[in-house]
């Protein structure tokens, strides 16, 4: 956290280096107000780095366009019937609204938009204190009407007015409030948690597109599980992620099986760790988040009591797979993101057999064509996985998995197992077989694919020789 006199400093810093100070003089000197808005001076007191750059103004939309179109290198209309006009200066991408005091009907989130006449009046209608501040320019003086450097001093998120109010009149803050609490490492203090629960049940109103993303800028936060505590606790994840709440289920006395609410968490943040060391993976990776987070909701439909009182999820995986796919889809993402998350945990367990037995070199290749281009995020949800308090157990399901790693590395360089294919492609088998496209094809291709798997390459004469016996024998008279 740096001091208010800091954070000035270095916003000044980027004033005078950004352009934003060429900004600010053509705004003053045509008579209007200009202020850099909430996020970049939050980001500043946290010694953030500063990327985004919005500002407010005095001037009307287009005022605004007066202003920027003969200094900015591009300019657009963002959103004019919300005030906002967008501008590129020397790479840097702005945003500038003018002053707005929104009112909200109760029954949507979209708000009737009415321009304000002051800084401060704009500033306490936004979402959170810590997002309430600006810095006057060219002043560079900050207001902040709401205290959001107290609720930054003291890590704390709050709104600036009344949290029924402000949460009532936008419910999609309320997920902001949980993304905010893992982006920046805030505790929600307790009058806001109590409006949260209170009015979770206003959240449908909120497009589920917008609740998508906000669920997604979470999971890419470093460290989403806090976020995620949030969401449970307050009622909120019962509309968003009702699959992630279920999973608390009761644990009986014996400890016969896990939490899984509690091992779902910690499979994300070990996915997380791994992810960050592991080859081929760029960034924060959505599509290995949400398998992580969701890989076991296909337990509570699964769970049954065995003799002994011994708790089986049979299946959980086939299960879970589906209900992920439901879910997803409920949330409007998109067919990849979909297919691969549900193919993640439709696969998750398939180590757990390698690791009670030496699999066949066939049984490898499959696991590989299985897995095609998702193999590195099986590796990482497959060690992830392992949760245990066992040390032995921990251990060798690692060393166990380090040894199916070195294997699929071995054949790979030997077979380039990387994309399993016949040794004959669909024009090849039609050519041989004097077939013309149709089912018949596709079961060939289906045949030599099996025997790669089964047995490796076999060379195109090989190859060529087992498929004429295949065919003929298929067509030997009675």
């Amino acid at each position: 956290m740096e001091s208010v006199a800091t954070a000035l400093h270095r916003l000044g810093e980027l004033a005078e280096t950004r352009h934003i100070s060429r900004l600010a003089k053509a705004f003053a000197a045509a008579g209007h107000e200009l202020a850099l808005v909430g996020g970049p001076v939050r980001d500043a007191f946290l010694g953030r780095p500063v990327n985004d750059f919005d500002f407010t103004t005095s001037a009307t939309p287009d005022e605004i366009l007066a202003i920027v179109a003969p200094i900015a290198d591009a300019h657009w209309d963002i959103g004019r019937a919300f005030g906002t006009i967008g501008a590129r200066f020397a790479g840097d991408t702005v945003e500038i609204t003018t002053y707005r005091t929104d009112a909200y009907d109760g029954e949507t989130r979209k708000p009737v938009v009415e321009f304000g006449d002051s800084l401060e009046g704009d500033l306490v209608r936004r979402d959170f204190t810590v997002n309430a501040m600006a810095l006057r320019l060219p002043q560079l003086v900050l207001v902040d009407p709401s205290g959001g450097v107290e609720d930054l001093m003291a890590r704390r998120l709050t709104t600036p007015g009344a949290p029924e109010v402000s949460f009532g009149d936008d419910p999609l803050r309320m997920l902001r409030a949980a993304r905010f609490t893992s982006q920046l490492g805030f505790t929600v203090d307790e009058p806001t948690t109590a409006a949260m629960v209170a009015l979770a049940d206003r959240l449908p109103i909120v497009s589920v597109e917008r609740m998508s993303d906000e669920l997604s800028k979470l999971l890419l936060t470093d460290d989403p599980v806090p976020g995620l505590r949030l969401l449970v606790d307050t009622g909120l994840a019962e509309v968003v992620l009702p699959e992630l709440p279920a999973l608390r289920l009761e644990v009986d006395e014996h400890a016969h099986h896990k939490d899984v609410y509690e091992h779902s968490l910690t499979v994300l943040t070990q996915a997380i760790g791994l992810e960050k060391s592991r080859p081929g993976i760029e960034g924060p990776d959505l599509i290995l988040r949400l398998a992580a987070l969701l890989h076991d909701i296909g337990k509570p439909q699964t769970r049954r009591i065995e003799g002994g009182g011994v708790v089986t999820f049979h299946h959980h995986d086939v299960v879970g797979a589906k209900l992920a796919t439901k879910r997803l889809k409920h949330l409007r993402f998109d067919k990849e993101t979909i297919g691969s998350v549900a193919k993640l945990i439709e696969l998750h367990l398939r180590f757990f057999g390698y690791s009670e037995g030496v699999w066949t070199d066939s049984a490898v290749r499959r696991y590989v064509r299985d897995a095609g281009p998702l193999l590195e995020r099986l590796h990482i949800l497959t060690r992830a996985d392992v949760t245990t308090r066992n040390v032995r157990k921990s251990d060798r399901l690692s060393f166990a998995y380090d040894d199916l790693e070195t294997r699929i590395a071995e054949i790979a360089e030997a077979e380039g197992i990387a994309a399993v294919r016949p040794d004959l492609d669909g024009e090849q088998i039609m050519a041989l077989l004097g077939l013309s496209p149709g089912r018949e094809v596709g079961e060939a291709y289906r045949y030599l694919l099996e025997l790669r798997l089964d047995e490796g390459p076999l060379g195109r004469d090989v190859a060529e020789q087992r498929l004429r016996e295949w065919h003929a024998a298929r067509h030997v008279g009675p």
